[in-house]
């Protein structure tokens, strides 16, 4: 359990609050567009009772997560998923929010907003749950401040990212190298297996990160020629 006094808990959260902001910003279109219908003066109670239930089921969900992840064998399950989710997020990505009910009924819309961060909050709860420690505390405090960043300030965030992609690219790391401390960390692994491996969290977190941007970033370079080829064929065919 890390201490509050300690530079890494405070590095905890600093990573808890990127893995919010890089992984939320689609929860703020989908509160936007929840809210959407709604009456100018219920639009502020909307956004804020619908983000504080979202607060609410994510830190829930977390702390079983938190407890899931110290069974056998969850850790090394759960560092492969933030593999994925890490290469997933290098890789360009055209999603659409169309299916999103509008409510025109604020309870709808807090209903809405609730139930699409539960649906859509998986990769999050992994990545937060991994770089928790075991903390509820930084759990705690870290969505408490990033979420307001993510529902308020997704825009800014967003041009962040489109005017420098590097910011990806350190998010992407960022689970990878999470990913790789928590495969060697799994109460799976034999004890004495890697006692002799001097900083052996460090190493196994350095390659992860260095793995999921890798192939985050062969396959980007694979699918944009693909794109190319495509586009001039529709181009050949109009």
């Amino acid at each position: 359990m890390l201490d509050i006094s300690t530079a890494a808990f405070w590095i905890a959260v600093l990573q808890i609050i990127l893995i919010d902001i890089l992984l939320g910003g689609d929860n703020a279109v989908v509160i936007a567009l929840a809210c959407r219908k709604l009456p100018d003066e219920q639009r502020k109670k909307g956004i804020f009772w619908g983000v504080m239930g979202a607060i609410g089921l994510r830190i829930v969900l977390i702390f079983f997560a938190l407890q899931l992840l110290a069974m056998p064998w969850l850790k090394i399950v759960g560092a492969l998923l933030l593999f994925w989710i890490g290469v997933k997020l290098l890789l360009p990505e055209d999603e659409g929010h169309g299916d999103v009910a509008a409510s025109t009924s604020l309870a709808g819309a807090i209903k809405t907003i609730i139930v699409a961060d539960a649906v859509m909050s998986l990769d999050n709860v992994i990545a937060v749950a991994g770089a928790a420690n075991g903390s509820m505390l930084l759990v705690t405090l870290g969505i408490l401040v990033s979420i307001p960043i993510v529902v308020w300030g997704s825009q800014l965030v967003l041009k962040l990212m489109d005017r420098y992609p590097i910011v990806i690219d350190a998010g992407g790391a960022l689970l990878g190298w999470i990913g790789g401390g928590m495969m060697v960390s799994d109460p799976a692994v034999p004890a004495g297996l890697l006692d002799g491996i001097p900083y052996v969290k460090t190493i196994a977190a350095t390659i992860g990160a260095a793995l999921v941007v890798a192939i985050g970033k062969w396959l980007s370079l694979r699918s944009t020629p693909r794109a190319a080829v495509e586009l001039t064929t529709e181009d050949k065919k109009s």
